[in-house]
């Protein structure tokens, strides 16, 4: 696939395209594509958030793991890897364990954006509570976003320094 972010979507014989939330979402060829149906099902984003919101998260949260790796992922082509499936390491339901680790982040990432927008459409003291209550979960979603970065690159999950 050329281009940074499209949408996959089959088509049947004169069927319309399936909805994006079952289609894929692919970026650079050398990442795996994103099923948008077990991206909603795993990051349990119900029908509230509609399909094109979804899109819309899951593309910030491609580009921006996308871009946290992309010095990793240049090493790698230049040691002429072309797909990250084809990166040695252990394996895990048929998956690799980077590849899994891709998925945790771009699947944080997307359900942080997403339940971080939903806090704007109720601004009543009922709204303002269940935002505050959904404070920490967005921060822990963006921690684990984080932390399945820095186990893809082998490094450390937290950075310690004295003042």
């Amino acid at each position: 696939m050329t281009g940074l972010i499209a949408i996959e979507t089959p088509v049947g014989s004169g069927a319309d395209p399936l909805p994006p939330e079952l289609g894929q979402l692919g970026s650079l060829p050398f990442w795996p594509v994103i099923d948008m149906a077990d991206l909603r099902a795993a990051a349990r984003l119900d029908s509230t958030v509609s399909p094109a919101r979804l899109v819309h998260a899951a593309q910030m949260a491609v580009l921006w793991v996308n871009r946290e790796l992309s010095a990793w992922r240049q090493q790698q082509l230049a040691q002429g890897i072309e797909r990250l499936a084809d990166v040695p390491g252990d394996l895990v339901g048929g998956d690799t364990e980077r590849v899994l680790l891709y998925r945790r982040a771009v699947y944080a990432e997307t359900e942080a954006n997403a339940r971080e927008r939903y806090r704007s459409l109720d601004t009543t003291g009922k709204g303002q509570s269940a935002a505050e209550r959904e404070e920490q979960p967005i921060d822990d979603l963006r921690r684990d976003a984080r932390w399945a970065i820095r186990d893809f690159l082998g490094q450390a999950r937290s950075t310690v320094e004295l003042i």
